[in-house]
């Protein structure tokens, strides 16, 4: 089961990643451009994705298409949730209990790909 301090942990080592507190939890952002952060039970989501997000850590990141998002709610519809609100997408939210190590940080850094500026990519891509 992963943590938010796993979580912070994956987000660290990428280039330009700045963790800020948001009213909603923490957030993570490369650029002023958001690519991962901690999801909140708003108003505007569904209410049964409120309960599930009220009552569990759930985490929203970035990716580059409404088709990855759909191909990961589809491969795993108990960790990937339906869309939450049309606000910042493409995007997908997961349950952090359900995702394991690899996963997740192949999908924080895959989010940090899609919003990061292309030389911090390069700067990634040669460590």
């Amino acid at each position: 089961m992963a943590t938010l301090d796993d979580l912070r942990r994956v987000a660290a080592r990428l280039p330009g990643s700045e963790e800020r507190a948001m009213t909603g939890g923490a957030a993570w952002f490369v650029r002023n451009k958001l690519f991962t952060w901690e999801c909140s039970p708003w108003p505007s989501i569904p209410e049964d994705l409120r309960e599930v997000i009220a009552s569990e850590l759930v985490v929203g990141v970035k990716v580059a298409d409404e088709l990855d998002a759909l191909a990961l709610r589809e491969m795993a519809p108990d960790v990937f949730l339906r869309r939450t609100t049309r606000w910042g997408e493409p995007k997908i939210a997961f349950r952090m209990r359900a995702i394991d190590d690899d996963h997740l940080i192949e999908l924080v850094t895959e989010a940090w790909r899609v919003q990061a500026p292309q030389y911090l990519r390069r700067e990634f891509d040669a460590r």
